[in-house]
């Protein structure tokens, strides 16, 4: 598919079908602004209406999540009040998960909407199929309110040295939640001990072992590599040595020793919830998502740290993890490309971060924002800044690596009773990991 870039004349009319298992818009697209004149080069106040002395009409979608839809809604409101000597706005919105932007995304980029949310390890995917807009409204303003070129939100939203979208969250990863009531200081800082007062309590502690997301913690932790080819193929090495010299083999050991530990259960992500909720879970590896739900749980007893150290090898190994962030794009189709830059500055600018953290508990990567007293004092947003310098930048591994490591994960749990070769295992597992990707 061919990409359309700012410069570009105005394309053909945006059909107005979405697709399953997102909201949709009855909005047209129609307006007939050359795309180029809608491009703000400099501030967003700049005059977007054409110079005709006529306020221009500008009609656009957006997606967001569905717990999300009326606190976007507010900032659209106040977008249109904002602007509204600039341009007529109709601002359409409709419901998408992050998580499921870029498969809809991807169906078919030209009837997609014009600004949208995803995670950032869709990034690469979306800009190959020519489904985000390189930033060209204030590019620097961006970078430098979310942190500047090394900041992970940054090179998170950034692609072969260009910025593809606009940072929005800074809270996608995982930390260990515990129940002050069970757990000291001391006790938190070790995965067997976690284990043992748990165990001791007729209680579980618990990750999801059917997600390679969260496996990553043991084989990152322990040095390995997993890296995002050209090719969008992978490479990966948890079948050998690691730089800090730790045997894969080992590494797959102790995964497996976990598993077999009393104090320790698998659970997916809803059933972790359900553990808390019924005492069953007294401590997890699990997102701020559910901050809410295990401070209900547990009251003045809740809390959270980054991840512990588990046994490898016979030595103690801190748990690493991935670091995500939810960002907003623009589709580079869009009629009104300029004018769906300015929104996606707007729902994603200091004072509309402040409002998600207030309003959804999201941690802003806007620096200035992420300053707030508020924020600073959030027990998970502390948990995910203590365990970031652990983290590996989520969006390295290619859709071939979940099966593998899923298949993994079930050996783990089930305690590799059928006594399978470890370094086999290990080998199976890359030989999936870095097969080509379809397609390309």
């Amino acid at each position: 598919m061919k990409k359309k870039v700012v410069s570009m004349l105005l394309i053909a009319t945006m059909t107005t079908a979405m697709f399953a298992g997102c909201g949709s818009s009855s909005d047209d697209n129609q307006g007939g602004a050359d795309a180029s004149d809608n491009t703000q080069s400099g501030s967003a106040d700049a005059d977007a209406g054409g110079g005709s002395g006529e306020l221009e009409n500008v009609s656009l979608t957006m997606w967001g999540a569905e717990e999300d839809q009326a606190m976007l809604q507010e900032m659209i409101d106040a977008f249109k009040e904002e602007y509204k000597d600039k341009a007529n706005f109709d601002i359409k919105l409709g419901v998408c998960s992050e998580s499921e932007a870029r498969d809809n995304i991807t169906t078919d980029v030209e009837s997609a909407p014009d600004v949208y949310a995803f995670a950032s390890d869709q990034i690469q995917t979306l800009v190959a199929a020519g489904a985000l807009q390189e930033v060209t409204l204030n590019p620097e303003a961006v970078i430098e309110a979310n942190g500047g070129q090394d900041a992970g939100a940054v090179k998170a939203a950034t692609v072969d040295g260009k910025l593809y979208a606009y940072p929005e969250t800074a809270d996608n990863g995982y930390f260990m939640y515990y129940n002050k009531e069970y757990f000291t200081e001391d006790d938190i800082q070790s995965l067997d001990q976690m284990m043992k007062v748990a165990a001791d309590n007729g209680k579980k502690i618990t990750l999801d072992y059917t997600s390679g997301w969260y496996l990553w913690s043991f084989f990152g932790g322990a040095g390995f590599e997993l890296t995002l080819n050209e090719d969008r193929s992978n490479t990966c090495n948890i079948n050998g040595t690691s730089a800090t010299g730790v045997k894969g083999t080992d590494v797959l050991q102790g995964m497996i020793d976990v598993c077999k530990n009393p104090g320790f259960v698998s659970l997916q992500d809803a059933e972790f919830v359900t553990g808390l909720n019924d005492g069953s879970i007294i401590a997890g590896i699990n997102g701020s998502w559910n901050a809410e739900a295990a401070q209900k749980a547990w009251g003045e007893n809740y809390a959270a740290a980054k991840l512990p150290t588990f046994t490898c090898g016979g030595e103690q190994v801190q748990m690493g993890s991935f670091a995500g962030y939810k960002l907003v794009g623009v589709n580079p189709y869009s009629k009104f490309v300029g004018h769906a830059m300015m929104l996606a500055d707007w729902i994603t600018n200091e004072a509309n971060q402040k409002k998600r953290f207030e309003v959804r508990g999201a941690c802003p990567s806007n620096v200035e924002a992420a300053k707030a007293d508020a924020v600073q004092e959030d027990i998970a947003l502390a948990a995910i800044s203590a365990q970031s310098q652990y983290a590996v930048l989520d969006g390295v591994q290619s859709d071939n690596y979940w099966d593998p490591m899923t298949a993994l994960g079930g050996i783990c749990i089930d305690g590799n009773s059928n006594q399978e070769d470890l370094q086999k295992l290990l080998d199976n597992a890359v030989e999936g990991i870095t097969q080509p990707v379809a397609g390309e």
